[in-house]
């Protein structure tokens, strides 16, 4: 439609301005990578074909994916951004399954800060030139959570509960209590193999696991290998020795409900680190790095929130995130939202780390007309 034109016309004049090169990825996309990188419960939500030979593919649910495909297959070395914009294809309650959706990526820059607000920045400008003057900014950083979790020595498995509850939006009291495994991963029926693991060398306790498996004619149960399956109950063992104590539980809780402006959260970060003997300086130098490249570039960094327990539902994301939301959408949904995936590129297949940021605009939340 022509309004849907002008609006994506503004949009790609915006990023043009700042170095941003148009990318027009294909709408068919192969299945796999996306399943691969965001997990099997994309399935429900994207349209799915076959091609004659088996082969999986839909339509493009969202432009990131593809616009880092067509990156690696063009075989640069160099530092690029790109634009984009056009129609995208997911199933969505209550909304349509094809929208429109802008956004841009940067993809091998080594100034991370510098990248990480530029990219904020033009998403708010973006927001703005389509009619929303003062979006509502969250912000929340994983890379500075996992260093926490490294520091505090928080074993893997109560590290992915904790991680599932924040991204889910549970408040920090109910992700702490996530920490301690449920009862079904504690089964009494499984008490005695348990208590049979605790204190083992790792590889004579996998070989032992492997052993009893075997012996009860077990090979794959739900798609995991024995050795998958010995892992898990090695892991549950060592949750077991080692449960996470009421400190550790304590700190994290405070750290979680750390919120507030960028400048604010950092020096109660701070506060937080030093008193558990804890050393984030180097996380917090580049979140404070970060606020400041944001400031220069004229953002409002007091009107930002910043929250240790906000994630977003996607789990690639590996440092700074964000979203903008609009106060009058009664739903809650953002009309716009990015962050750092240092990791992605590499599981596409680059053959050398490529460290990205971008950000997306579900322009039709931002409009109000269905694409």
């Amino acid at each position: 439609m022509p309004a849907s034109r002008a609006r994506i016309e503004t949009i790609i004049a915006l990023f043009a301005g700042e170095g941003y090169a148009r990318a027009e990825p294909a709408i068919l996309q192969p299945a796999d990578v996306f399943l691969d990188l965001s997990g099997e419960d994309i399935r429900r939500r994207i349209f799915m074909t076959q091609d004659a030979d088996g082969r999986d593919w839909c339509l493009r649910p969202e432009y990131t994916i593809p616009v880092a495909l067509d990156h690696i297959a063009s075989g640069s070395t160099e530092p690029a951004a790109y634009a984009y914009a056009g129609p995208v294809f997911r199933m969505r309650t209550g909304e349509p399954g094809e929208f429109q959706q802008a956004g841009i990526e940067s993809f091998g820059r080594a100034d991370f800060s510098a990248a990480d607000a530029e990219i904020m920045a033009l998403t708010i400008e973006a927001t703005a030139a389509l009619g929303l003057k003062a979006p509502r900014i969250a912000m929340g950083d994983v890379a500075l959570l996992g260093a926490l979790l490294d520091g505090l020595a928080v074993p893997q498995g109560a590290r992915r509960r904790l991680v599932r509850a924040v991204v889910q939006g549970r408040s920090g009291s109910e992700a702490v209590a996530a920490l301690d495994p449920p009862a079904a991963e504690g089964d009494a029926a499984h008490a005695g193999l348990l208590k049979a693991l605790e204190g083992q060398d790792p590889k004579a306790a996998r070989v032992f696991v492997e052993d009893v498996l075997s012996i009860a004619g077990i090979s794959t149960v739900g798609g995991r290998s024995a050795g998958d399956i010995a892992e898990r109950f090695l892991a549950r063992a060592a949750e077991r020795e080692n449960p996470v104590n009421g400190d550790v539980k304590a700190l994290l809780e405070q750290v979680l409900a750390v919120s507030g402006d960028p400048d604010t959260a950092s020096a109660s970060l701070r506060a937080l680190a030093d008193q558990a003997s804890l050393d984030l300086g180097r996380q917090l130098d580049a979140f404070d790095e970060r606020t400041g490249f944001l400031a220069a570039r004229g953002v409002d960094v007091g009107a930002i929130r910043f929250s240790a327990g906000f994630a977003r539902n996607l789990d690639y994301y590996t440092g700074f995130i964000f979203e903008l939301h609009d106060s009058a959408r009664g739903d809650g949904k953002p009309v716009a939202g990015g962050g750092r995936y240092d990791n992605v590129l590499g599981r596409l297949g680059a053959g050398r780390p490529i460290p990205a940021v971008g950000a997306s605009l579900w322009l039709d939340r931002l409009t109000g007309d269905a694409a």
